[in-house]
């Protein structure tokens, strides 16, 4: 059993570009958008899929268990997904240590979009924000891929939040803006 900790801000600038070598094609549909989990199925660069149920977030953590499928039938499950297709490409990048930055560059009816995303070992862990992180938006559901299947980024209102926010939770002490 495994617990997701993890934290999500907008990107700002091209800054975090230079740092990305590698990326993952990714297409992933939702089958079930509960109160208390979801279970997504993901296809990676056409070649891998799995199936995953994730809990809903207790502050920064969630239950998320993953299991590997065959492609042919993760082909079948999103035809018969809740909402639409998220599509993106994820660049990562090691960072502080072990952790690693997930930038998700989004596509189809999420362009213009781009997250960012760290996965903690506990949830008051210290990170140093890179310059090019902006506005946190870790549990904020619009934010999260289960929304964006079900109110995708293009149909949002043109006003994004921009304004600055201090953030002090979670052991960060600088101010973030997107």
């Amino acid at each position: 059993m495994h617990f997701e900790i993890e934290r999500r801000f907008l990107v700002r600038g091209n800054g975090w570009r230079r740092l990305a070598a590698k990326y993952t094609d990714i297409r992933q549909a939702y089958l079930t958008l509960g109160n208390k989990a979801s279970v997504r199925v993901r296809i990676s660069d056409n070649c891998t899929a799995t199936l995953t149920v994730k809990s809903r977030p207790v502050k920064l953590r969630r239950l998320e268990l993953e299991y590997t499928i065959p492609i042919l039938e993760a082909e079948a499950l999103i035809a018969v997904r809740e909402g639409s297709v998220v599509e993106k490409r994820r660049y990562q990048f090691p960072c502080c240590g072990d952790l690693t930055w997930e930038v998700d560059v989004f596509s189809g009816e999420n362009l213009g979009l781009v997250i960012a995303e760290i996965e903690l070992r506990h949830e008051h862990q210290h990170i140093d924000l890179p310059p090019w992180i902006g506005l946190e938006v870790t549990g904020r559901p619009p934010y999260y891929n289960g929304f964006l299947a079900q109110r995708p980024f293009s149909y949002w209102p043109s006003e994004v939040p921009a304004r600055p926010v201090e953030s002090h939770a979670y052991g960060v002490a600088n101010v973030v803006e997107a």
